[in-house]
């Protein structure tokens, strides 16, 4: 289900109490993410900032007013030959999925980092069950190139890690 009254903007700092609390539940709650404690607002903004430094984007979802997810993408890795492939992030409102904001995120992100030097998008999904993201990237031309099994302990539980790509 799409919602059309989907905002889609870049991120300021005023988003950031909305964000840290939409990635703080992933954290707390969730696989996608392998961090165990979730991060300040203040840590939050730094890796905002060091994206935007890197001339990234870092973009919201706005509905009905307020923050019901984010998207942004980072370098893959820091050695310099694989400066033209980055790596995307998208993380929504729990209470808000299975409206289209993720996909409208995503296709959002994609265009814009089509516009720039890098070659290659991965997606770097934690938990081989999580189908919702594994369908969302599908969705956006991205392609299931492996599965490392088992390389992250999380909530009492071994966790794969997905890797998808996708041509820019």
């Amino acid at each position: 289900m799409s919602d059309s009254s989907i905002v889609l903007r870049d991120a300021t700092e005023a988003d950031f109490d909305a964000i840290t609390a939409i990635y703080g539940h992933h954290v707390r709650h969730g696989l996608a993410s392998f961090e165990e404690e979730a991060p300040s607002r203040e840590e939050m903004l730094s890796r905002w900032r060091k994206v935007k430094e890197l001339g990234l984007p870092y973009i919201v979802a706005e509905l009905d007013g307020r923050v019901a997810g984010y998207a942004y993408a980072g370098t893959y890795r820091p050695r310099p030959a694989y400066r033209h492939t980055i790596e995307n992030s998208v993380y929504i409102d729990d209470a808000l999925r299975g409206r289209g904001i993720g996909k409208a995120l995503l296709v959002e992100l994609i265009a814009r980092c089509s516009r720039g030097p890098w070659r290659q998008m991965l997606a770097v999904i934690g938990n081989s069950g999580n189908a919702g993201s594994i369908a969302l990237h599908r969705s956006c031309g991205f392609r299931m190139v492996g599965t490392l099994e088992q390389v992250g302990f999380k909530h009492g539980q071994w966790v794969d890690t997905v890797l998808m790509q996708r041509s820019l």
